[in-house]
């Protein structure tokens, strides 16, 4: 930016006046700065030669002289040169004055407004609140004993702080020790005295302001020391150990001080201040130590100091930029220190090669190690020469000249790893720059380095790579009358910043020279050595390793453009500078020249706040060019460029012209909002739409981005490569067709800034209102939110409110509703475009909308709302639970209107932990139907919630209450807790169980089933809390109504369980899942009828949902294929067998939620063998069935009287008809008179024998066979004579019928499978056993035949059989053998080992 440093109306008259050595002073400055890569042209030049000009002699007409044509023309020619030269010049400076002076005007009335608020400045200091603060603090002193010391301070804040001095934290009072100490307050100073100091004084001593608004402590510390140094010594800062005679007891007073120095690369410099010394001992010079931006510097080849009686000297014999800096020359005297600094500019030294950069500077060595450095440096300032790119370093060996370049090619960055080190030795280094003109000087050395290994060496890291961002808001004030002040914001990315670069140039001037050659780290210093008179614009580059950022200057406005000419006007429109010199720019000048001429006039003179300008009377076919000026609180910039030539021309395209200000808002890494403004000329109609189009950067292939025409003035564009750059253009369009594009925008990158945050949509937690709400990840000082609805500017609008704090920026809606629907977007100025935007949408304000109901209108939270529990008593509980409750919670419950108190059949109550307020009504009855409600008060916040009870509801409820009623009468005295159910165990015996409560010993207990009791084996034990009965062999026969009855004289309770329905299906489907689980895998079993498929189990009943399969189809029962089980088995019969029965059958047992399936492969092998087995029994069995028996009438004993007559008579049967033999004793008995053999018909055999004798008694017996097998009876016979005793029969063999010698079948139906067959666990059939026939009453009668009847011993009833046995004609003999299944089993089954 400019600054003055003289009012221009001084100007004026030094303009008048030009004095040779005004002129010569001037060239001598210009000189000065190309010595320092600065070139610029001063005004006072233009002045000057303006002066020349128009200070040549006129030409005079001498009287009566004649003029030829020629030398009319020539003079002609010459005057009218002169005089446009003349008048080109006086146009410039005429410019030039009202420019200033409209600068001149604005700039009076911000010194009148700043003199006005400066006047009113102590007014308001008084009235803002301050807490204390030292302004000139306590500083440390350090004194021989005996000598006095005093320690002052200043302080200041509002009101006026309270000041107390302490001596190492204990209060100094005065009164303590008289003399000793003494306190004054003396104009604002503080000052503690104390006089003749002792060795004990020494302490660290504070001085503690206090206020209302704070404490405010200084501290210094006192040395008193002894002359002969006995005393304890102390350093403190910088002041030196104190000697018997010291040179700080002398009074030094500075004279003559050295001033602002400029020196060049290269050359030397000395800085020189005289003083007068007090006392002026030649043998004791003072104490004088020389500071380079705030370091010490030590006595050496690159810095020389000498003290001498009267001045103190410092001469840098080679300069080099690294010696710029603030130099303070520090006197230690009796009164404390004495000092003086000023700058020391060092300027780059001539480059060998003409624009060569300049040398880098502070070359330094770090992260030493045995073969390894690490070098940086700070990089020159380029001002007007081409930018550095890259540098290279040299080595060289302590103690040699040659120098070694270490990088082949140029570094870009400002460090660099030197390896191939020798272990031991020492080496220094040096930088040059590079540039596309050439190399630059060396830098200084570095100072020497020995490579060995460091344990712990300093390293250079750079984390954030690229170059710090531009510095901001650069401010130039005057100082001296060759000096400005100037200072700026810092960057906001410093990334390791080291410091800024300082240029400036004359106003008018095209060449900057810079005002500093070596990094300053402050964002403030002082311009020296400029030119009186002169105005200048600054600028500020911040500097790190990675080089030089973007300049901080004030740049013009650009991209002036035409949109809209009417033949007698022109209207144009332009961008904003890029760079607004620290203040807002707030008006624009333009300035307009035929494009034919040189001459440029002002189309405004007041200013221009829009970017938008209508240039009038033209001419028409004339080209014209416009440029641009800005203007902000610091003046007026620099001029745009010079616009293309403009023709003015009437446009009468039906067309739309080009739309204009393309600008940027929320870039994000993959998206952005274009917008843009509309065409000036809208052609023969309205616009109706846009088209934007897209292209990256550098490429002319544009694409549309809409297919069709966007209605409004912004597109939010998707689909964006991150980091990648890209450029657009707008065409505007109406009924006629696409207008002229616009200009293209600048480029964008698609890359969000670092922490950018997106607008947040919510509601105030205190007041309810509704906000947006934008938190800038970066700001400044001048920056402001700029707030739009679908990018509208909203301004002052009542239905919104915009508050900002720090970095957050609020909009609140002040009564939103759907009107308030659309995006809004925010726009954060003097920025790197911080931006953001939402879309509010209806769903989301109706959501905020009932929230910000919620905090206006505070409610209790509820968990629950009010609901009712039945108690055990039949009490109604009603209750509601709130999420907190404060011990003031106020509430009232209202049924059917009428408020309800607790009292009498009423209980209320709350809990304030839990949050439950109830109302307990007692007695619950028809007249309770109705509405409830409940209403709670806690603090502002309230509640009410309601419960409706009527209608079936409320029989719900009253019925439950009454059963709970009944229920707590039934509890009184013996009751179930538990009603009847079933379970089944794992031997698949249901059982029905119960739980029984408040029983004693005398309470009884009953089974009944349909009515009728059970009296189980185990009778009930009522005490153990538990009874159960249990049902085996549980079947359909076991359904009905089961119930437990219990009762003693305290009441009586029943419970009823009925088995049948789903209830019978459950415990069906329970005892299928035991049986399923324990079931056996299929096994064979071959029978006369065919093959029997068996699965053994814990338990078999038809009930059960089983089904059998072959070859994946389910088999049904039939003639064929019989199914059928026993209480241990299933199984399924294949009568006669053929070869289509081949194949894989299985058994499915189903509990209704799980199948078990056993399976049974019936083929091949296993096939054959069982079809085998089946022929034999099947041929085994006709045999039994087709062999000679006796069928019966035959007794086992007989005992008959003499001479009567015995008869054994019996009948027999078999195919074909069988062979009857009888014998006595084993011998056959042939047919005689006395003994008489019978067989009549083949059916019926009789031996007779007449007049018995006691030689007839004997064994007898009967043979009857055929051909296939028979069967041996024997009878035992005794003959007793008339008068004796019946004889006990004598049997002379067993009982039993034996079998003839002919073939007998087996005793099993079916012999052991080859297929391993599982073995019961219960024994099978008992044989059979006969009886004796009881004897007649009388000797003489003769027994008539009794058919034997076999007992057997069975559980339960013979089931039939579904195998039928052969028929017979008479019943099965007692000596049969033939194997009969057991009584309880359906067909003949092996016995199980």
């Amino acid at each position: 930016m400019a600054s003055k440093v003289i009012p221009w109306y001084k100007r004026k008259y030094s303009g008048n006046v030009k004095t040779d050595y005004a002129y010569h002073h001037t060239q001598r400055v210009v000189k000065k700065h190309s010595q320092r890569k600065s070139r610029f042209q001063s005004l006072s030049q233009v002045q000057a030669q303006a002066t020349e000009a128009m200070a040549e002699p006129a030409y005079t007409v001498p009287e009566f002289r004649q003029r030829t044509a020629e030398e009319g023309t020539e003079e002609y020619q010459r005057v009218s040169a002169n005089v446009g030269k003349g008048l080109a010049v006086i146009e410039e400076e005429l410019h030039r004055m009202r420019m200033a002076t409209k600068a001149k005007v604005e700039s009076l009335n911000i010194q009148m407004e700043v003199k006005d608020m400066m006047r009113r400045r102590p007014e308001y200091l008084d009235d803002i609140p301050k807490m204390p603060d030292f302004l000139v603090a306590l500083r440390p002193h350090t004194v021989w004993e005996k000598m006095p010391v005093k320690l002052f301070c200043t302080v200041q804040g509002n009101p006026r702080p309270i000041l107390k001095w302490y001596k190492d934290g204990v209060p100094v009072n005065p009164l303590n020790a008289p003399g000793k100490y003494k306190i004054e307050n003396k104009y604002g100073v503080h000052s503690l005295i104390i006089s003749r100091c002792a060795v004990s004084d020494t302490a660290e001593y504070s001085a503690v302001a206090t206020n209302q608004h704070g404490t405010a402590t200084s501290m210094a510390t006192v040395i008193v020391k002894r002359p002969s140094g006995a005393g304890e010594s102390c350093h403190l800062g910088l002041v030196p150990h104190l000697t018997e005679i010291h040179a700080s007891k002398l009074e030094v007073t500075l004279l003559d001080r050295f001033h602002v120095t400029f020196g060049v690369e290269g050359g030397s410099a000395s800085l020189v201040c005289s003083m007068v010394v007090v006392p002026d001992l030649p043998n004791i010079p003072p104490l004088a130590q020389w500071y380079r931006d705030d370091k010490l510097l030590k006595p050496g080849k690159l810095a020389e100091m000498s003290v001498c009686g009267s001045s103190a000297r410092l001469t840098l014999p080679h300069l080099a930029k690294d010696d710029e800096g603030l130099y303070t020359l520090r006197i230690f005297t009796k009164d404390g220190t004495a000092e003086h600094s000023a700058y020391l500019f060092v300027s780059d030294a001539t480059p060998s090669v003409a624009g060569a950069p300049g040398a880098p500077m502070s070359v330094k060595a770090y992260d030493v190690n045995a073969d390894f450095v690490l070098v940086a440096w700070k990089p020159p300032n380029t001002v007007n020469e081409a930018p550095i790119s890259g540098y290279f370093v040299d080595r060289c060996e302590a103690g040699s000249d040659t120098w070694v370049q270490c990088n082949d090619s140029p570094v870009n960055v400002c460090k660099y790893p030197v390896h191939g080190l020798s272990v031991g030795r020492s080496y220094h280094f040096r930088v040059r720059a590079v540039n596309k003109a050439g190399i630059s000087r060396p830098s200084r050395k570095s100072d020497k380095v020995t490579a060995i290994d460091a344990a712990e060496s300093e390293r250079l890291q750079g984390t954030e790579q690229g170059v710090p961002s531009a510095p901001g808001k650069v401010v130039a004030t005057r100082n001296t009358k060759s000096s400005v002040f100037v200072q700026w914001d810092a960057p906001t990315h410093l990334k390791h910043l080291m410091g800024y670069y300082i240029d400036a140039r004359v106003v008018g001037a095209k060449e900057w020279f810079a005002c500093n050659h070596k990094p300053f780290k402050h964002n403030r210093f002082v311009v020296h050595g400029l030119v009186p008179g002169e105005s200048y614009v600054f600028r500020v580059q911040a500097v790190n390793l990675f080089g030089l950022s973007d300049e901080s200057q004030e740049s013009a406005p650009y991209g002036i453009s035409l949109l809209s000419s009417d033949g007698s006007s022109i209207t144009v429109a332009w961008k904003s500078p890029k760079h607004c010199g620290g203040s807002k720019v707030n008006a624009y000048y333009v300035d307009k020249r035929d494009a034919d001429t040189l001459v440029w006039k002002e189309v405004n003179l007041a200013a221009i706040t829009e970017r938008v300008c209508t240039v009038d009377n033209l001419t028409e076919g004339t080209f014209y060019e416009f440029k641009v000026q800005a203007g902000n609180m610091a003046g007026v910039g620099v001029p745009s460029a010079p616009s293309s030539p403009m023709k003015c021309e009437a446009w009468t395209m039906e067309q739309p012209g080009p739309a204009y200000d393309l600008s940027f808002s929320e870039v994000r890494s993959h998206s952005l909002v274009l917008l843009w403004k509309a065409p000036v000329y809208t052609g023969a109609g309205h616009v109706t739409g846009y088209l934007v189009d897209m292209a990256k950067k550098g490429s002319s292939d544009f694409v549309t981005l809409t297919q069709e025409a966007v209605s409004t003035r912004f597109l939010q564009v998707t689909g964006l490569e991150e980091g990648e750059t890209y450029v657009f253009k707008v065409r505007a369009v109406n009924a006629k067709g696409v207008g002229k594009a616009s200009s293209l925008s600048d480029p964008v990158c698609a890359k969000a800034l670092p922490g950018t945050k997106e607008i947040v949509a919510g509601v105030d937690e205190e007041t309810g209102d509704i906000f947006l709400s934008l938190e800038a990840c970066e700001i400044c000082e001048t920056s402001k939110f700029e707030w739009s609805k679908n990018y509208k500017p909203i301004g002052d609008c009542p239905r919104v409110a915009m508050t900002t704090k720090g970095r957050t920026s609020r909009l609140s809606f002040t009564n939103p509703d759907k009107d308030d629907l659309g995006r809004y977007s925010v726009v954060v100025t003097d920025t790197d475009g911080v931006s953001g935007s939402h879309t509010l949408t209806e769903d989301a304000l109706n959501t905020m909308l009932e929230l910000s109901y919620a905090i206006r209108h505070p409610v209790v939270p509820l968990k629950h709302g009010l609901n009712y529990e039945i108690l055990p008593k039949g009490h109604v509980r009603f209750w509601l639970q709130a999420v907190k409750l404060s011990p003031s919670v106020s509430y009232r419950f209202i049924v059917n209107d009428k408020e309800i108190k607790s009292g009498e059949g009423f209980k209320i109550s709350h809990d304030v932990a839990t949050g439950v307020i109830q109302m307990v009504v007692e007695n619950f009855t028809r007249a309770n139907e109705g509405t409830y409600t409940a209403q709670v008060h806690d603090g502002k916040a309230k509640t009410q919630s309601s419960l409706v009870l009527v209608g079936d509801v409320f029989k719900v409820a009253l019925r439950e209450a009454e059963f709970q009623r009944k229920e707590h009468i039934r509890k009184q005295g013996p009751h179930f807790s538990e009603y009847l159910y079933f379970t089944v165990s794992e031997e698949c015996t249901v059982m029905l169980a119960c739980k029984m409560a408040n029983v004693k010993k005398e309470t009884s207990f009953h089974w009944f089933k349909e009515d009728d009791e059970i009296v189980p084996e185990t009778p009930p034990n009522v005490m153990s809390g538990a009874c159960a009965l249990p049902i085996p062999l549980f079947s359909r026969k076991d359904q009905g109504v089961y119930k437990a009855s219990l009762s003693d004289d305290r009441g009586k309770d029943v419970s009823v369980f009925d088995i049948s329905g789903q209830v019978f299906d459950d415990i069906i489907n329970a005892i299928a899942q035991i049986a399923g689980a324990s079931a056996s895998e299929l096994v064979l079993q071959c029978t006369p009828e065919g093959i029997r498929l068996q699965c053994y189990m814990n338990y078999y009943t038809e009930e059960m949902k089983t089904s059998w399969k072959h070859k994946e189809s389910k088999i049904a029962s039939s003639e064929k294929m019989r199914i059928g089980g026993t209480a241990e088995m299933a199984w399924m019969q294949i009568c006669d067998p053929s070869d289509k029965e081949k194949g894989h059958y299985s058994i499915e047992i189903s509990d209704g939620v799980k199948t078990h399936t056993r399976t049974f492969d019936l083929s091949g092998q296993a096939y054959t063998d069982a079809y085998e087995e089946y022929l034999r029994l099947k041929a085994a069995a006709f045999a039994e069935k087709n062999r000679g028996r006796v069928v019966g009438g035959l007794p086992d004993v007989v005992t008959i009287m003499e001479e009567k007559s015995l008869s054994l008579t019996c009948t027999v049967w078999g195919e074909p008809t069988p062979e009857v033999t009888w014998f006595k004793n084993e011998q056959e008995v042939a047919s005689t008179e006395h003994t008489k053999v019978m067989f009549d018909g083949g059916k019926f055999a009789s031996l007779v024998i007449t007049k018995v004798t006691p030689e007839d008694s004997g064994k007898y017996s009967i043979n009857v066979r055929n051909k296939y097998g028979g069967e041996f009876v024997e009878i035992t016979v005794s003959v007793y004579k008339h008068g004796e005793q019946l004889p006990e029969p004598k049997m002379g063999l067993p009982k039993g019928a034996t079998p003839a010698s002919t073939p007998v079948p087996p005793k099993s139906p079916a012999p052991p499978s080859k297929t391993p067959t599982p073995t019961p666990s219960k024994s099978q059939t008992p044989a059979p056993s006969m009886k004796s026939p009881t004897p007649g009453s009388t000797p003489a009668s003769t027994p008539g035949p009794k058919s034997p009847t076999p007992g057997f011993k069975s559980p339960t009833p013979a089931p039939k059989s579904p195998t039928p046995t052969p028929k017979s004609p008479t019943p099965t003999s007692r000596g049969a053998k033939s194997p009969t299944p057991p009584r309880f089993m359906k067909s003949p089954t092996p016995p199980r080992k």
